[in-house]
C-alpha cells in the first residue's frame, strides 16, 4: 500500500505499507468468508487484522468494525489503537479518539469497539457491517462471535467478510471449532492444512463441515430446506514469531521474553500448542528447584560496620543489600472429622527475596480448629520476630476485611501485617512463582517438611490434592517481587526446620 496521504515528515512520503511473505500474504488474499489467523504470539496478527479493510476502504458505503472484549485493550500500548497510528495516516485516515474511528475522505471509516459483557452483543441489533474483526477471538464467547456473524451483511457490492486473530487456548469453544487444522495429539498446527478452506453450516446449535458446498449440502439436506442452506467458507491460517522477521529486526528480545515464560504459556505463544493444559508436573517440577543447607542460605556479616553486607556461603561473595523475608499465611480452621478426614490445611511460608533469588526458609501447614491456629499464628510470629512481615488474604466482603482488622489488632499487633485480597484463579495467580521456579531462582532449605510442601506444589493444579502450599508461596512471592527492600536486620534466627 503506498501513501495517499502520508504524514507531514518528507522522508514518510513513499513509504509503502505490505504484508510479509507467507502467513500474512496468505491471510490477505485468502478468499475465505472467515479467517482465523495465528495461533501463537508475534506473528503480526493485529497489524494484518487492521491493514485488510483497506482494500475496500475506497469502496462508496463500505463499514468495518474491529472488536476487542474490553475498551482497556483497544487503547493499551501496542493495542489496536496505537499500532492503527503506524498504518491509517498513510491511507488518508484521520482519527477521532472520541469515538475510536478513523474517517477517510470519502466519507468511511474503520472502527473500534468492544463486547465488554454477553448483553453487549444486543447494542448491534439491525447492524449492518460489511468487515467484522475479532482481535483475540478467544476471549469472546461463541455467542458473541455467531450474533455478530448475522450482523456481517452489506449493499455496498463487497461481499460481506470476518477475520479473527488469536492465541491458543484449549478450554476456547474456538479449540473446537479449527479442531481440524490442528493436530490433536500435538497441538501443534497441521502445516499442509494451513489456509485450506473448508465449509461449514450452523443449524440447530450444531456445526457440520465438509471440504465443498456440494458435500456439506448432502450431509444437511434431510435437515433443512435448501433456502435455509448458507454456507460460510473459512480456514485457520497458523502464523509463529519466526514469521514476523520485522518485528524480530525491531526488537531481537522478544524471544527472550517469550523464552521465559512458565513452560505452558512458552508452550502456547511462542509454540503454538492449542493441547497443553496446566495440569500437574506443567507448573512445577521437582527438578526445578533448587535445595540448599542452612549454611547456605546468604547470612548478615557480622561487621557491624557493614550492616547491609550479606555473605553468598556457596562462593564466599559479600553483597550489599537487605533480604526482605514475608511469612504469608493461607488459612483454614478445620480439624480432621469423620464426615471430613482431609479439610484444607493452614500454611504459612516463610519466603525470602535477596538479588532476584527467593529462598523458601520455613513451613507451617497443620489441620486444626479456628482457635489453634489463631494460637499457632501468634507463636509463629512471636518466633519470627518484628523484622518478619506478615500477609494474609482477605475474604471478599465486609466480613473478611473485619476479620482482617481483629487480626491486626491482636495476635499481629505490632507486626507489619499485610492483609490483600486476590485476584485472578489459582493458576493465574501461581504463574510468576512458577516461572521463578523453572528459570532456577527458587532456593528450598533442606528440612523436614520439604517433601509435603513440595507435594502440593508438584502436584498442582490437581483436585485430588491441596493447593494451600502453592497459594502461600504464590501470595508470598508477589509479595515480595512488587513491594520495596524492608528493613530486615538479618535472618540467622529464622532458618530453622520443624
Amino acid at each position: 500500500m503506498k501513501s495517499k496521504n502520508s504524514p507531514e515528515d518528507p522522508s514518510e512520503k513513499d513509504k509503502e505499507i505490505r504484508p510479509q511473505p507467507g502467513p500474512q500474504e496468505a491471510f490477505l488474499s485468502s478468499p475465505a468468508d472467515i479467517i482465523i489467523f495465528g495461533g501463537s504470539a508475534g506473528g503480526g496478527k493485529s497489524w494484518v487484522l487492521l491493514l485488510e479493510p483497506l482494500r475496500n476502504i475506497d469502496t462508496k458505503g463500505f463499514t468495518s468494525t474491529i472488536f476487542r472484549r474490553t475498551y482497556p485493550q483497544i487503547m493499551n500500548e501496542g493495542g489496536l489503537w496505537s499500532t492503527s497510528q503506524e498504518i491509517y495516516p498513510y491511507a488518508g485516515g484521520s482519527p477521532r479518539e472520541a469515538d475510536l474511528r478513523w474517517k477517510f475522505k470519502n466519507g468511511n471509516s474503520i472502527k473500534f469497539s468492544h463486547l465488554e459483557y454477553e448483553k453487549s452483543k444486543l447494542e448491534y441489533q439491525g447492524s449492518q457491517i460489511c468487515y467484522i474483526g475479532f482481535d483475540e477471538l478467544t476471549h469472546f464467547s461463541e455467542t458473541m462471535f455467531f450474533y455478530l456473524l448475522s450482523r456481517n451483511r452489506s449493499t455496498c457490492g463487497v461481499k460481506p467478510y470476518m477475520r479473527a486473530t488469536c492465541n491458543p487456548d484449549p478450554d476456547s469453544w474456538v479449540a473446537e471449532f479449527i479442531a481440524w487444522w490442528i493436530n490433536q495429539e500435538t497441538g501443534y498446527p497441521i502445516p499442509e492444512r494451513s489456509g485450506v478452506i473448508r465449509y461449514f453450516v450452523r443449524h440447530m446449535d450444531r456445526i457440520y463441515w465438509a471440504d465443498s458446498e456440494a458435500e456439506l449440502w448432502d450431509q444437511v439436506k434431510n435437515l433443512m430446506p435448501e433456502e435455509d442452506f448458507h454456507p460460510q467458507s473459512f480456514t485457520f491460517i497458523a502464523a509463529k514469531l519466526d514469521d514476523n522477521p520485522a518485528l524480530t529486526t525491531k526488537d531481537p528480545g522478544y524471544r527472550g521474553r517469550l523464552m521465559a515464560l512458565p513452560l505452558v504459556e512458552r508452550e502456547r505463544l511462542l509454540g503454538g500448542n492449542w493441547k497443553i493444559r496446566h495440569t500437574a508436573g506443567t507448573m512445577f517440577r521437582m527438578e526445578w528447584f533448587h535445595f540448599i543447607d542452612r549454611s547456605e542460605v546468604p547470612f548478615r556479616s557480622l561487621n557491624e560496620s557493614e550492616p547491609d553486607i550479606y555473605v553468598i556461603p556457596e562462593n564466599s561473595r559479600k553483597i550489599r543489600g537487605k533480604m526482605r523475608l514475608v511469612r504469608w499465611w493461607d488459612t483454614a480452621a478445620t480439624e480432621p472429622s469423620p464426615e471430613n478426614k482431609d479439610p484444607d490445611w493452614t500454611a504459612g511460608v516463610l519466603m525470602g527475596e535477596l538479588e532476584g533469588k527467593f529462598y523458601i526458609l520455613d513451613l507451617v501447614h497443620v489441620q486444626k480448629s479456628p482457635g489453634d491456629v489463631e494460637d499457632l499464628m501468634a507463636a509463629t510470629a512471636e518466633l519470627d520476630g518484628k523484622s518478619v512481615e506478615i500477609g494474609m488474604e482477605v475474604e471478599p466482603g465486609s466480613a473478611g476485611k473485619r476479620e482482617a482488622e481483629r487480626f491486626r489488632r491482636t495476635i499481629f499487633s505490632g507486626y507489619t501485617f499485610h492483609a490483600e485480597r486476590s485476584s485472578g484463579d489459582k493458576v493465574t495467580r501461581a504463574k510468576p512463582f512458577s516461572s521463578a521456579v523453572q528459570h532456577g531462582l527458587v532456593y528450598v532449605v533442606r528440612a523436614p517438611w520439604n517433601n509435603e510442601y513440595l507435594s502440593d506444589l508438584v502436584n498442582f493444579p490437581n483436585p485430588k490434592y491441596h493447593d494451600d502450599c502453592v497459594d502461600a508461596s504464590s501470595a508470598s512471592n508477589d509479595y515480595l517481587t512488587r513491594k520495596g527492600p524492608n528493613k530486615t536486620r538479618g535472618i540467622s534466627a529464622l532458618v530453622r526446620t520443624r
